[in-house]
């Protein structure tokens, strides 16, 4: 039987605390113990993005993580990257409008990533974006969508933020 942890995290701004086997994956305690099925796992090696969350700001792999692991830090999931108002954040808006989702699976590791690296790049280029998603892997798009979509948001997003 698996050793079981007590552990406290921030989830989409919410506090949660519960136990969780220490062998459990983040994306398992975030998709089975607390219901946030919008993290896809799909390769669970870490190779293909669909699992990425931001764990203090920062994307990384749920598959590769374990939920013991974010004890005390905060995470974002896809549920948590619009506004508590419902208002979309400027990534997925831009992907909606721009077609950068079709079948979905990637959607959720693209928009987090993406997310974490427009904080980091305001003002991107084409290349900047392609070199950012390069370790998220989407079968559907061709990614020129997705790229039109980044670009797009990070416009919006310096447009709203003030910055040039």
């Amino acid at each position: 039987m698996d050793d079981i942890r007590h552990i406290a995290l921030t989830v989409n701004g919410q506090p949660v605390e519960c136990d969780t086997p220490v062998r459990l994956h983040l994306g398992d305690f975030l998709r089975g113990i607390l219901g946030l099925t919008g993290t896809h796992l799909g390769c669970e090696h870490g190779a293909c993005g669909a699992c990425t969350v931001l764990v203090d700001g920062e994307a990384v792999r749920s598959c590769l993580m374990l939920a013991v692991q974010a004890n005390g830090r905060q995470i974002t999931t896809i549920e948590g990257l619009a506004d508590p108002d419902g208002t979309l954040h400027p990534l997925q808006q831009a992907f909606a409008e721009k077609h950068g989702l079709q079948c979905g699976y990637c959607t959720p590791g693209m928009l987090t990533s993406l997310a974490a690296f427009l904080r980091d790049t305001p003002d991107p280029t084409e290349t900047q974006v392609r070199d950012a998603i390069s370790g998220n892997l989407c079968r559907c798009t061709g990614y020129q969508p997705i790229v039109e979509a980044a670009l797009l948001a990070a416009a919006r997003m310096r447009q709203t933020e003030g910055v040039r």
